[in-house]
C-alpha cells in the first residue's frame, strides 16, 4: 500500500490531470448532446460543448492539478485568457496534424485522431504545467 502511495504522489499531477481530462470530455458530449437534442445546429452545439469543457478543464486543472496560486482579477483573467488560447493554439495544430495525416497521406482517420489527440494531451498538459499555472515565486514578480 506504502508503494502505491508512493506512486501516486509522485505522479499526482499526472494522474490528476488524466481524471479531469476524462471528466472534461464527458461535460463535452453531455453539453453537446443536450444543445444538438434542443435543436441546436452541430455547429453551435460544438462550440457550446467546447467552451464549457475548456472551462470545466480550466477550473479542474487550476485548482487540483497545477494549485495555481494565482488572485486576483489581473492574475486569474490572465490565466483564463491563456489557458483558452493555448487550447485554441493545440486544436489548430491538431486539425493540421488530421489533414497531413488523412488529407495528404492519405491514411486512417482514426489512426491520425489518435496521433493528434496525445500530440494535444501531452502539449496541454506542459502549457499548463510550464506557461499558464504559474508557480507561487513567478506570480511575485
Amino acid at each position: 500500500m506504502a508503494k502505491l502511495v508512493a506512486i501516486f504522489n509522485k505522479f499526482k499531477a499526472q494522474i490528476l490531470y488524466l481524471i479531469f481530462g476524462v471528466s472534461s470530455t464527458l461535460v463535452n458530449i453531455i453539453v453537446y448532446y443536450i444543445m444538438h437534442r434542443l435543436g441546436s445546429p452541430y455547429q453551435f452545439s460544438y462550440w457550446m460543448a467546447w467552451f464549457w469543457a475548456v472551462l470545466f478543464a480550466y477550473l479542474t486543472n487550476r485548482v487540483w492539478v497545477f494549485n495555481s496560486k494565482a488572485t486576483g482579477i489581473k492574475q486569474i483573467s490572465m490565466e483564463v485568457i491563456n489557458f483558452y488560447l493555448a487550447r485554441i493554439l493545440t486544436g489548430l495544430i491538431g486539425i493540421g496534424i488530421m489533414y497531413i495525416g488523412v488529407s495528404l497521406l492519405h491514411q486512417n482517420d482514426l489512426l491520425w485522431n489518435l496521433i493528434q489527440n496525445v500530440f494535444v494531451i501531452l502539449t496541454n498538459y506542459a502549457l499548463s504545467k510550464w506557461f499558464i499555472f504559474q508557480a507561487k515565486e513567478q506570480i511575485k514578480k
